[in-house]
């Protein structure tokens, strides 16, 4: 790379992280109510909080990084335009194709960032959440249930504890067992507490002062038995069992829409996702470079401007994006040109104002 190369690489990467932390910061809002819950309410350590921060980067990663890298070519070139800088690059014989270049370079980069994140990082991040998750409740089962809404912290059981009003003591909870096929168990308990033995993956609940209610399931009887103390067990077993969760192959799919006469819509949908995988990082390269002509043609874009510039550009990506998921579904477009659609008319776009830019 020459020093105008270098110089201009340079350049993209300050607005680059800049943007990037924004729109991290942004799109973490939604979730920090739950954070600063799971950390004042619960009692969760700040190092699990953290971690909980760190496997959702992944998944905020793949959607701002697109973001990041079209923010930044914006604002560089649009600084680039409005301090003459880019007309002494021009006069100095330099076409707008060769300037481009190291933003192809960095928009390359970019891409093949997202690209890993969402081929990759997020499959990890999904997994690595759930046995985060399934960690904090084998030291704090408490967290596992949420006060004044139904929680499932097993499979076919249901516990519900009442919100305590202001100042009053908790008590109370329900439980609806369905784990044995042939009849359903409720239990009411005035109090309860938990117990738990990590080290054996053996968890539980001891209740007080409560009643034990068997409910067949063709209705002929009812059993009622009351107690002082009841220890029900919790099997965490099958939610310790973490798997990959699997997407139907190409060959699957392609089958189950021929038996449908391509009229399944959840499968078209699955399709169209899977055709998404490569282009959704590929927009990452095309907007890094559309980013180019944007900023010269809107010289006196300030670097607040070019950020809402490249939201309101994102914006209309992603509408483009529902469009296409709403034709497919509606029978007009076949999954691949639902998903590469939105792509083709950012590529016609790029083209046109790179033309338009050249003739300033």
């Amino acid at each position: 790379m020459t020093i105008l190369d270098r110089y201009i690489f340079k350049e993209l990467l300050v607005p680059f992280f800049i943007s990037l932390c924004i729109l991290c910061f942004i799109v973490l809002t939604k979730e920090m109510l739950r954070l600063v819950e799971l950390l004042v309410t619960n009692g969760v350590s700040l190092l699990a909080v953290l971690k909980i921060v760190g496997n959702l980067m992944p998944s905020f990663l793949v959607l701002t990084l697109p973001m990041a890298c079209l923010i930044s070519s914006i604002t560089t070139f649009s600084r680039f335009s409005f301090d003459k800088e880019l007309v002494a690059m021009r006069a100095a014989g330099l076409s707008l194709l060769r300037i481009a270049v190291p933003v192809f370079v960095f928009s390359f980069l970019v891409f093949l960032g997202t690209l890993f994140l969402s081929q990759w990082g997020q499959p990890w991040s999904s997994i690595s959440l759930k046995k985060l998750a399934i960690s904090l409740i084998q030291d704090q089962l408490n967290l596992a249930l949420e006060r004044g809404v139904f929680n499932e912290p097993t499979k076919d059981m249901m516990i519900f504890v009442p919100t305590p009003e202001p100042g009053e003591k908790a008590m109370g909870i329900f439980i609806l067992d369905q784990r044995d096929p042939e009849q359903e168990v409720i239990i009411t308990a005035q109090t309860f507490q938990m117990l738990r033995n990590p080290q054996r993956k053996q968890f539980g609940m001891r209740l007080y002062e409560g009643e034990i209610h068997h409910v067949p399931q063709d209705g002929t009887q009812h059993h009622q038995v009351a107690f002082s103390t009841y220890d029900l067990k919790l099997n965490l077993a099958p939610s310790l069992a973490v798997e990959t969760p699997k997407r139907p192959d190409y060959e699957h799919m392609m089958a189950e829409l021929t038996a449908s006469g391509w009229r399944d819509t959840r499968m078209l949908r699955r399709l169209m996702e899977y055709y998404k995988d490569l282009g959704f990082p590929v927009a990452t390269l095309i907007l890094g470079i559309m980013g180019m002509p944007v900023g010269i043609v809107s010289k006196r874009t300030g670097r607040m401007r070019g950020f809402v510039l490249g939201i309101f550009i994102m914006v209309g990506y992603y509408l483009l994006n529902v469009l296409g998921e709403f034709s497919v579904t509606a029978l007009l477009l076949h999954p691949f040109a639902g998903a590469w659609l939105p792509n083709v008319l950012l590529l016609l776009i790029t083209g046109l104002l790179f033309y338009q830019a050249s003739r300033r």
